[in-house]
């Protein structure tokens, strides 16, 4: 079918994915002259599901691509295959025929470019895996890799199970583990299934307070009693978690967390409520069935840009001015926070405003106090929540110190650190307006989850 521009051709249509029974039953209304009365009751079609574009008339793929050996086939294999259907007297070619050979032309199916989008591409590598294109279930999968999100990831973990994508659910683990509090407040985290949320529960690496995977937790269960169309009351709510409101961790939580939270939420009984302050207080601590071993989360890395530091009696000062250095790395991990230096004339406390930016837009930023101890150790100072940092893009990291003006500074920069397996490179920012720059001055240190 193509568009009144002529330029768009639409090659998969929502029929495809349709169950059999749907299809048969489509077919079946239709010979009893049925067809108002049993449509009504099919779910609406939705025939666009991906878009191919190009700039020529629209041929058919043997039309484009003569009838003749292409170069890079695997001849070898292919012969094989058929040779064995021959001998297995199979006369009709198996249905993972297209696997033998690697490109789409050689497949001789429409090609053209690939346009996806963020609401038909599920849709489309659904139809990829079933009809075996595997050029574009990759493409999907890399689509789905480049959007990934902590408000996404849930969800696509979810669905990277159900299509047996192993790439894609590490991805979205690595997602979920540093941004946990991100994930779990996300609408996304209401929608995934009861098992992917067995799955999150039990996390070990989740960088997350226990409180906050507690109420995300009674959120999904709201949104599933309407799923099971429940009131969406306290016992139902327990009902639908069932063994999972074991997973959670409520013995971990701070005792402010489960006694303003958690005990008065409802969802616990008498005699779990009772038992858990018995935990937190007593010498003999009562068995429960909930884990009291706190998660370990995610222990953070820290990449050190400077090779020694110093201090001298007429710097490093202030007064208002901003500190920035740019830096980029090669693979994608999650900026937690700087380390940062601290007075050099003694113990003294400084407040901090920490911004990072990317091409002038602000992704993280926190205002907090840290407090020095008159050593040249860096003091981490944090983000609310870590942030995504892409590969191969520059990033700025800046800071304004309110504090005691003279501190420690750093010297003998580099312009490229390795840390563990990422390289990070530096270069100098026109937002640094205190003299803070790739070989000297503050910012010693990003710290981040990879």
């Amino acid at each position: 079918m193509v568009d009144e521009k002529g330029k768009n051709m639409k090659c998969l249509t929502f029929f495809l994915m349709l169950p059999e029974t749907v299809k048969n039953r489509s077919k079946k209304s239709s010979k009893k002259g049925n067809s108002n009365s049993s449509s009504s009751k099919l779910p609406p079609v939705c025939y666009e599901i991906i878009t191919l574009k190009t700039k020529k008339k629209k041929k058919m793929a043997a039309d484009i691509f003569p009838r003749k050996k292409p170069a890079n086939t695997n001849t070898t294999a292919v012969q094989q295959y058929h040779q064995q259907n021959l001998n297995n007297n199979n006369t009709i070619p198996a249905p993972n025929w297209q696997g033998l050979y690697p490109t789409i032309r050689e497949r001789y199916i429409y090609c053209d470019e690939i346009d996806l989008a963020a609401d038909t591409v599920l849709a489309t590598l659904y139809a990829a895996k079933k009809y075996i294109v595997p050029h574009l279930a990759r493409a999907c999968v890399n689509f789905l890799e480049t959007s990934l999100s902590a408000k996404n990831a849930c969800v696509l973990l979810s669905q990277s199970c159900l299509f047996e994508e192993p790439d894609l659910t590490q991805r979205c683990w690595e997602v979920i583990d540093a941004q946990a509090e991100l994930a779990l407040k996300s609408e996304g985290f209401c929608d995934i299934d009861f098992q992917t949320l067995e799955s999150i529960l039990r996390r070990e690496t989740l960088n997350a307070k226990e409180i906050v995977v507690f109420e995300a937790a009674l959120n999904w269960a709201e949104v599933e009693c309407q799923r099971q169309e429940l009131t969406a009351t306290i016992e139902n709510k327990r009902k639908v978690l069932g063994k999972a409101l074991y997973l959670i961790r409520i013995p971990t939580m701070a005792l402010d967390d489960f006694a303003n939270g958690a005990a008065q939420s409802g969802i616990l009984t008498l005699n779990e409520t009772n038992d858990i302050f018995l935990w937190y207080t007593a010498a003999k601590k009562p068995e429960l069935q909930f884990v009291s071993k706190p998660r370990k989360g995610l222990v953070p890395q820290r990449c050190h840009r400077f090779q020694s530091c110093a201090y001298r009696s007429n710097q490093w000062r202030y007064r208002g001015r901003c500190d920035s250095i740019q830096f980029a790395v090669d693979k994608r991990v999650f900026i937690a926070g700087f380390g940062l230096y601290g007075s050099s004339c003694g113990s003294a406390e400084y407040s901090a405003k920490i911004e990072l930016k990317r091409q002038g837009v602000i992704l993280g930023q926190n205002l907090s106090k840290y407090f020095s101890d008159g050593s040249s150790n860096t003091f981490p100072v944090w983000f609310e929540y870590p942030v995504q940092i892409e590969p191969d893009t520059f990033y700025t990291a800046s800071v304004i110190l309110d504090g005691n003006e003279l501190s420690y500074f750093g010297q003998e920069g580099m312009t490229e650190v390795q840390c563990g397996k990422v390289t990070v490179q530096f270069q100098c920012s026109s937002d640094s307006t205190n003299g803070t720059g790739v070989q000297g001055g503050q910012i010693p240190e990003l710290i981040f989850y990879a």
